[in-house]
């Protein structure tokens, strides 16, 4: 672990861009925040060298990492676009998110008013402590210049004298100014400019050695701090395990930028050399959520952000980016952010199993499996990811989260490759072959992928790995691109592991989200469709107003009465229906919803042979592949 006094040395690094790409004038940006209390930051954009055509302004609609809408032209305002001296050129707004100026001189000066106040991956939050910037949200950029590099200023505001900035931007000429590459780069590397605390650590990787940086902004005790960064560094060095290697981080270093704070929102980002993480709780509160966040989001730093769909690059600022990968770059990241925490020692057995088991229950049992494939939810993605409607949908039936499904497809084809080949080949070859394959090339600049893949790529590696290409097909046909299920019972039972039903006793008609109204219990939100409540014709804002025949008026009692029924019973039921009373029964079923424990914890005796399935499969892989 290394000091803070270490910082100059560390942010010294620098980046030493083609001639090619200097011989352009660089885009400047000036940041600063002249009313940081209200929320306000300046942004003033210079460009020069400009060709004579129109020159196309653009705020971004969209953000890497994300693949929804997200309209970032909403919070801009006071825009002024002058000439070098000032004067004020004519500007056409051919849409929301841009401005046009048709004649111009070859030097042009921007300036504009944001207001930002969502601590999150996505958006701009400014206030009197800090200002945390997500880029797509917060710069202009020019149609055409997307090649140049660029420069960036963080000015701070008055009093902000111990303010400093974390970022993956490469270090300028002083602490305040950053360069970037290219138009791709500067959007993909989020800043936090606060009076942060910051932990430091390196690892020797083959003839390089990493830093990495932990930024955290935090309403907490320092002291936390140092075991906290600890554990990050057992997750760092756990997911080298996997591949064998770090990617070539430019500049040589990695940052996570953490801002753990109460009025601040939940959310993980992953970027090319770095990670937002965020949440309301802290340290102390939270430790084992806050590490999984950044399992998941650092495991991006191979898969997705260099392992990379076609699909998504390059990115696009000015639409959603739809994949049919997701289940495979969210998914299995998923799947791994709890496993690796797992391999280094930071849960339980007993935790890691109930996580793997309500993946399997939400699958399972989700209406949504029967209506689109992984791969078709996937490309759901701009609807659902923090994606706003005010209409309703039926996504409660016809969805199911590609990073869930993902997560229980990596699973199966784990546990499926470890019992095919008796151990000699697991989801970590086919993860180290996308990579050997797709990732590690790497691009012709920093911010770009040369080797981005496809769904069929994906199919070709794994029959490479399995070495059986029917095998291939077959699965990426019933489980990625169909809709079955493996049989999980089966080969987690070879882990010493038990699937079970819950409470097979219990009476059950599907998971009703109930809420406590007056006259009532309303039901709250999509009835699941196939299962008995649905049959039984209730619907979505029915009021339930007795069960069984006894009137009921809280959530818990109706709950009470469906599982106290013995299934294959018929139950009555009366409800309201905008004003309308109607009676039905339904027939309750046996609840099917599983849960996964260790055998031990079952109480059946673990074999010797699933003892060594377990430990190959959940023991540490950090010692893999070199120091």
């Amino acid at each position: 672990m290394r000091a803070d006094r270490l910082i100059a040395a560390v942010f010294a690094l620098c980046f030493v861009a083609p001639t090619a790409a200097f011989a352009q004038a660089p885009v400047a940006y000036r940041l600063t925040f002249p009313e940081p209390g209200h929320h306000l930051m300046q942004v003033e954009v210079s460009f020069a060298g400009l060709p004579a055509a129109p020159l196309e302004l653009h705020m971004s609609r969209s953000s890497p990492g994300r693949y929804a809408l997200h309209e970032f032209a909403k919070n801009v305002y006071d825009v002024r676009i002058t000439d070098a001296a000032g004067a004020a050129l004519r500007v056409a707004r051919p849409s929301a998110h841009e401005w046009l100026v048709a004649r111009h001189p070859a030097a042009v000066r921007v300036s504009y008013r944001l207001f930002g106040d969502r601590i999150d991956g996505t958006y701009l939050s400014v206030d009197s402590a800090h200002a945390h910037i997500n880029m797509p949200s917060a710069l202009m950029w020019a149609r055409g210049l997307e090649d140049r590099p660029v420069t960036v200023r963080f000015e701070p505001p008055p009093g902000g004298t111990s303010w400093r900035v974390a970022t993956q931007l490469f270090p300028g000429p002083d602490a305040q100014t950053f360069t970037a590459p290219n138009l791709q780069y500067l959007m993909d590397s989020p800043s936090e400019f606060s009076a942060f605390a910051l932990r430091t650590f390196t690892v020797r990787d083959g003839a390089r050695e990493p830093t990495f940086r932990l930024a955290i902004h935090h309403d907490g005790e320092e002291a936390e701090l140092d075991g906290f960064a600890r554990d990050v560094e057992k997750i760092v060095r756990e997911e080298r395990g996997v591949y064998r290697e770090y990617p070539a981080y430019d500049g040589g270093t990695y940052t996570f930028i953490a801002d753990y704070l109460p009025w601040a929102n939940g959310d993980g980002m992953e970027h090319r050399n770095s990670a937002i993480v965020t949440s309301a709780s802290s340290v102390r509160a939270s430790r084992t959520d806050l590490l999984g966040t950044i399992s998941h989001e650092f495991f991006h730093s191979w898969n997705v952000e260099r392992i990379r769909p076609k699909s998504l690059e390059p990115f696009n600022f000015d639409d959603e980016n739809v994949s049919g990968e997701l289940w495979l770059a969210e998914g299995f990241t998923n799947y791994y952010g709890p496993l690796v925490l797992q391999r280094a020692g930071l849960t339980q057995l007993a935790e890691f199993a109930s996580e793997m088991g309500d993946t399997i229950n939400s699958v399972t049992f989700s209406p949504g499996r029967h209506v689109r494939t992984a791969e078709e939810m996937s490309q759901m993605a701009p609807y659902v990811d923090a994606a706003g409607a005010v209409d309703r949908t039926s996504f409660e039936n016809t969805f199911v989260s590609y990073y869930t499904w993902g997560e229980a497809i990596a699973l199966g084809l784990d546990l499926t490759l470890r019992d095919r080949t008796g151990g000699t080949v697991t989801l970590d070859d086919f993860m180290r072959s996308m990579w050997e394959k797709f990732g590690r090339p790497g691009g012709h600049a920093p911010g770009y992928v040369d080797h981005p893949y496809t769904i069929a790529d994906a199919k070709a590696v794994l029959a490479a790995v399995a070495g059986d290409a029917a095998f291939a097909d077959d699965f990426f046909a019933r489980y990625i691109q169909g809709h079955e299920m493996v049989n999980y019972a089966r080969l987690l039972a070879d882990a010493g592991m038990v699937l079970k039903p819950r409470a097979p006793q219990a009476g059950f008609t599907g998971e009703l989200p109930l809420q406590d109204v007056q006259g009532g219990v309303r039901i709250a939100g999509a009835v699941p469709s196939g299962w008995p409540a649905y049959q039984a014709g209730l619907e979505h804002d029915d009021i339930i107003i007795s069960i069984g025949g006894t009137t009921v008026s809280r959530a818990e009692a109706v709950d009470a009465a469906i599982r106290a029924a013995r299934p294959g019973t018929a139950i009555a039921v009366t409800f309201l229906r905008r004003g309308q009373r109607i009676a039905a029964t339904i027939r309750v079923v046996a609840d099917p919803r599983l849960e996964l424990v260790p055998a031990e914890q079952a109480g059946q005796p673990l074999t010797d042979a699933q003892r060594r399935f377990r430990d190959a499969w959940l023991r540490s892989a950090a010692g893999s592949g070199g120091p």
